[in-house]
């Protein structure tokens, strides 16, 4: 049998491609090996939220009496665990249910299985060769794995964090990027002590250094140890040797900078740098017909970049030839208060020598945020000096990685601060900081 499309992985990147090429009369398959949806919706994206939603109401109960709630025992208070996995499973079972349906519904054969490429036009998976016109790799990728010299410790892969039946007193995390500081305040807002362990001097990388000085405050008055650029060195005795110091250890939880999942194929993939299959603009790889996007590409490692990628493959192979713009997407993390940002860091700009201006509001200051009691937090904002135009956006507020698609809007149209500025907000809500960072530019911020 010959498809239009074959696709492998049913991650962000492959079932959105799938769905994309249905809808478009392509005939398409996609195979998968273990999980539709991939890591985001079986133990990533999904499910790590569903967690830290539950660790957020949990932190904000013990609250409750600033909120004039009487009756509520602050000591009987308890994380059910079981609870919460579970509720997290049935929310990801729902989704996965709906991906499966809405592959059906749009004519896309879901075949599982291990695929391996033999050519530029044909994989072998359970024994049977499957042609297609073009392929598209959508395997994503996974952490490195830790260290030998500490093979002994109490290593949890994300994958299998959820199969645990109870969550110990001493957790390690290991990371340099989003997940690993979602997981360190997750583990912290139910009651563990816990540590932080960057193996790298790329903590965070691509996030402005003023929203890198704010997460590692935070850290610090969360009272979670911080190891910067630090290597767990051995394990013994339940605790875990970091830069010559010793830590209890109950468990060490792995959200390493990842690594790509590459399919076995007989013929090479050119690959980056870092070990991640290279692409053209459009995502084709060194074999025509055959695309790399998500994960696997290692331009992005965010699961709304993986799908645009998949729809814009399928619009170039339909011969609908656009730009994929890759400054504009924004970089999310999920935890109190939520952060994010879009576009260009103020470090990037001064890079590219821009005259540019800075504009700030605190949530502070917010009615919207006084109502709920969240008022940590701040918009910013920066522009171009000579035209307005907003180069990137910055925001900690509770919503803020909902709030940051408005600033998506703005630079997707190339928007300036005046358009931000005489754009009505509905009163009284967070979005508000948006037209005060807007007048802020232009004038003076009305409430600062």
């Amino acid at each position: 049998m010959k498809y239009d499309v074959l696709i492998i992985g049913a991650g962000p990147a492959g079932y959105v491609a799938g769905i994309r090429a249905g809808q478009v009369g392509l005939k398409t398959a996609v195979i998968e090996k273990m999980y539709v949806g991939g890591m985001c919706m079986n133990w990533g994206c999904i499910p790590t939220k569903t967690l830290l939603e539950s660790a957020k109401i949990f932190d904000k109960i013990k609250r409750s009496s600033e909120f004039g709630i009487d009756g509520i025992d602050i000591q009987k208070l308890s994380f059910n665990w079981g609870k919460v996995k579970s509720r997290s499973g049935s929310i990801t079972k729902r989704l996965t249910d709906g991906v499966s349906y809405l592959l059906k519904k749009n004519g896309v054969e879901l075949i599982i299985g291990t695929a391996r490429l033999v050519s530029g036009n044909a994989v072998i998976i359970n024994d049977k060769k499957i042609e297609a016109t073009n392929i598209i790799i959508a395997t994503g990728s996974k952490p490195i794995a830790m260290d030998k010299s500490i093979a002994n410790a109490p290593v949890i892969e994300m994958e299998k964090l959820f199969s645990l039946e109870e969550i110990p007193d001493n957790i390690v995390v290991t990371g340099n990027h989003v997940p690993a500081i979602e997981m360190a305040q997750f583990f912290k807002l139910i009651g563990k002590k816990t540590t932080l362990v960057t193996n790298s001097n790329r903590f965070m990388l691509g996030f402005d250094d003023h929203l890198i000085s704010f997460i590692m405050e935070k850290l610090q008055s969360e009272k979670i140890i911080v190891f910067l650029n630090a290597f767990a060195e051995k394990y013994e005795n339940g605790e875990l040797t970091i830069g010559g110091k010793k830590i209890k250890c109950d468990l060490l939880v792995n959200c390493n900078s990842r690594k790509a999942t590459i399919p076995e194929s007989e013929i090479p993939f050119e690959l980056t740098e870092r070990e991640f299959i290279k692409t053209s603009d459009d995502f084709e790889t060194n074999l025509k017909g055959v695309y790399a996007i998500g994960d696997v590409s290692g331009k992005s490692f965010v699961a709304h970049v993986a799908s645009a990628q998949g729809i814009h493959v399928i619009n170039t192979i339909k011969g609908i030839k656009t730009n994929f713009n890759t400054r504009a997407y924004p970089v999310n993390m999920y935890t109190i208060p939520e952060i994010a940002q879009i576009g260009m860091t103020e470090q990037q700009i001064k890079e590219k020598g821009i005259d540019f201006k800075i504009s700030e509001f605190p949530l502070s200051t917010n009615g919207k945020a006084m109502i709920e009691g969240n008022t940590e937090g701040f918009i910013r904002m920066l522009s171009d000096k000579k035209y307005g135009q907003v180069l990137g956006v910055q925001i900690v507020a509770s919503n803020a990685t909902d709030m940051i698609a408005e600033a998506g809007a703005f630079m997707e149209i190339d928007g300036t601060v005046y358009d931000v500025a005489r754009t009505i907000h509905a009163h009284p809500t967070v979005s508000e900081i948006f037209m005060e960072a807007g007048f802020d530019v232009v004038d003076k911020a009305i409430y600062k």
